[in-house]
């Protein structure tokens, strides 16, 4: 069926058949050795239109390795990567970076010294015509509130401002795919937040495909659509943030994103008994095999109902919103951690708490 509107635009009706767009992005078991300890991949993704991507993992993981693949500035040993359907790499082929139509924001920024801020936005730009670089100039500037400091050299900037002139840079050739290096590193706690929120808005109002590099877990999380966790040159695991918060494909994957309460106990028939209650789960293990509840701090929670699990405080630390407590629970070894924002009035030294099943994830022990 075809719709009609009132300008005359002609648009196809799919009847629930529509196709998703096609990946801006595509990286095909692409691999690179890097000396005799490491190779990164074999390494499958695909990236949609107007996505943040969020590369994350710890140091030296293979993100920025990936990333200088990407880009260009590395090649692979083997594999393929396809921007918007043109081959970059792979059987034979390989576009040098400048000809990739990738913008780059590098860690330190790398902005051009002895050029003005708007001339290093405008570097990139010396295949447009006059008119129209000194247009698009000017609406980053607009867009990065950076306007009353285009004259000014980047020594004259503070880091944010040095940032966002950084990006605005890599905007300008209108890129198929921004790529961050860990762009917020090098700035102060509250400054990073500022200048993150800032970040993204601005990458979502220009509709930018973006990859970012970080090894924080809390950014990763707060800032991309989409989150690939690495591991010793592989992918762990890739979802939204609350796929891979809520459910991580293995230990690495829970850990690297959550502090856990880890409590010991046996898988029986779909449910793993332990000392805090009988959990229903689902493990590749034989019956009667040794595993473990992660239960997140969180999720022990103060509770007053007849029946409830107890424990005596062994410790109480206020953190400002939230107060941890430390308590020794009966059957436990460890002490349970508890984590909560009420303001608790603890008598005798013990306290009542629950625990919501539905947070509790269960691992094989070994």
């Amino acid at each position: 069926m075809k719709l009609k509107r009132k300008d005359g635009f002609v648009a196809e009706q799919l009847h629930g058949n529509a196709k998703s767009p096609a990946p801006v992005l595509e990286i095909d078991k692409l691999a690179r050795r890097l000396g005799p300890g490491f190779a990164l991949g074999p390494v499958d993704l695909a990236i949609q239109p107007k996505q943040i991507v969020c590369l994350v993992g710890h140091s030296g993981c293979g993100k920025s390795t990936l990333l200088r693949l990407i880009a260009g500035i590395e090649q692979p040993d083997s594999g393929a990567l396809r921007l918007d359907g043109r081959e970059l790499a792979g059987s034979g082929v390989f576009v040098e970076p400048e000809m990739r139509n990738i913008g780059f924001v590098f860690q330190d920024y790398a902005l051009f010294p002895h050029l003005t801020i708007e001339q290093n936005i405008m570097f990139g730009l010396r295949k447009w015509s006059r008119e129209d670089a000194r247009s698009r100039v000017a609406m980053l500037l607009e867009l990065t509130a950076l306007s009353a400091m285009a004259d000014r050299y980047p020594h004259m900037l503070s880091g944010g401002e040095q940032q966002r002139a950084a990006l605005a840079r890599a905007l300008a050739p209108q890129p198929s795919v921004v790529l961050m290096d860990e762009p917020f590193s090098n700035l102060d706690r509250d400054l990073r937040e500022r200048v993150r929120h800032d970040t993204i808005a601005l990458l979502r109002r220009t509709d930018t495909t973006a990859i970012i590099v970080t090894h924080d877990p809390e950014e990763a999380l707060s800032t991309g659509d989409f989150v690939v966790l690495m591991k010793s040159g592989r992918i762990v695991q890739s979802g939204t943030p609350r796929e891979l918060h809520d459910r991580p494909a293995d230990r690495y994957a829970a850990e690297f994103f959550s502090t856990f309460n880890r409590i010991p106990g046996t898988y029986r028939k779909g449910r793993l008994h332990t000392a805090l209650g009988v959990f229903p789960c689902r493990l590749d293990v034989s019956e009667g095999s040794e595993a473990l509840a992660f239960i997140r701090p969180q999720a022990v929670c103060p509770c007053l109902a007849e029946g409830a699990l107890s424990g005596s405080v062994r410790s109480r630390s206020f953190r400002g919103e939230i107060e941890q407590i430390e308590l020794d629970v009966e059957g436990l070894e460890a002490p349970l951690t508890m984590r909560t924002t009420q303001r608790l009035h603890i008598r005798d030294g013990r306290l009542s708490f629950s625990i919501d099943p539905d947070t509790v994830l269960a691992f094989a022990a070994a």
